[in-house]
């Protein structure tokens, strides 16, 4: 297949470093949540984390046994799970081109940087009361990954 007019292939597959590199994201806080002064809360595709309390809730605890579910909950709070299907998805299609060598990596590009903008419409949205700052860290490590591994 011919090289795109900036030289790249086209057809380039994820690595296993590169998958290595995604399956780390699970680890970073997506976003970071202060409110009035109170110690943050972090933020995971896996779930929340209150430092100052200890307290873990997994996301599907937070969805399912906190709030009424998904369709009951503001949409800026709908943007935290549906970023994490993006980024499942996206980890999904990079594991397909390190694992069997098939990948549009333009897809998981494209994965990666709608993940990162939902997070980026759930820090918004969460700072939009008073007294309340959302820092959103997964969105430069989601597009970061996109720019560094896929561009």
């Amino acid at each position: 297949m011919a090289a795109t007019t900036d030289g790249r292939d086209p057809r380039r597959t994820s690595t296993p470093r590169t998958l290595l590199f995604l399956l780390s994201l699970w680890l970073v806080p997506w976003s970071v949540l202060l409110v009035d002064g109170r110690p943050a809360t972090l933020v995971f595709p896996w779930g929340l984390f209150d430092p100052g309390s200890g307290r873990l809730v997994s996301l599907y605890s937070y969805l399912f046994e906190f709030t009424g579910g998904f369709g009951s909950l503001p949409r800026y709070l709908r943007a935290w799970p549906t970023s994490v299907v993006a980024f499942l998805l996206a980890t999904a299609s990079a594991g397909g081109g390190a694992l069997v060598g098939r990948e549009d990596s333009r897809v998981t590009a494209l994965l990666l940087v709608l993940a990162g903008l939902g997070q980026l419409s759930f820090a918004w949205g969460f700072a939009q009361s008073g007294g309340r700052l959302a820092l959103p860290v997964g969105t430069v490590a989601l597009w970061a990954a996109a720019w560094l591994y896929y561009r």
